[in-house]
């Protein structure tokens, strides 16, 4: 696994939604959290444009990059880790960050059986990325979390508030941290 200090509590998701403000974001980020870039939304070449420039941000801020993309295009672009679901993380890469989406204990364990280094577990609550979707709730998400076996990140509709609501220490978000 790429060479991390320790794990971060907070992650910033990059999205379409938060891109005009994510410079602003990842200064404001408490030094040594985790950023995941995802920005879908671009063709090819400005995305690996955009990633390189908000890399450099986040290196000097002593955040953990991500790339929600494969692990050969990870590595090609310098990234820390890569996201995405379970299946997408195999084969098992032991040079890079591996993290996984779930939303269900079927899920946690695919990723556990894929090696897997955390999963971020959601909607913990409702979100503005899935409007009208149901969320998971504090209850049962910390109950997923908790037979987990692995260490759990908090996505969907996460901010300070709903991370204090949580209570859990390791939470991610795009609105919330934007």
């Amino acid at each position: 696994m790429a060479a991390i200090q320790s794990f971060p509590h907070l992650w910033l998701l990059s999205d379409a939604r938060n891109d005009g403000v994510l410079e602003r974001a990842l200064h404001r980020l408490q030094r040594g959290s985790g950023f995941i870039y995802r920005h879908y939304h671009l063709p090819p070449v400005e995305r690996v444009a955009r990633f390189r420039s908000l890399a450099r941000i986040a290196r000097a801020r002593g955040h953990v990059v991500v790339l929600a993309d494969s692990a050969l295009t990870a590595r090609e672009w310098g990234a820390d880790g890569i996201y995405g679901a379970p299946l997408s993380l195999a084969p098992r890469r032991d040079d890079l960050l591996r993290l996984a989406t779930a939303h269900s204990m079927a899920e946690i364990a695919q990723a556990r059986r894929v090696g897997a280094h955390a999963v971020l577990l959601s909607p913990a609550f409702a979100t503005r990325s899935h409007p009208g979707a149901p969320s998971l709730g504090p209850v049962r998400w910390r109950l997923l979390a908790a037979h987990s076996g692995m260490p759990v990140i908090a996505l969907g509709g996460m901010n300070r508030r709903n991370a204090h609501r949580l209570q859990w220490p390791h939470w991610a978000a795009i609105d919330g941290l934007s």
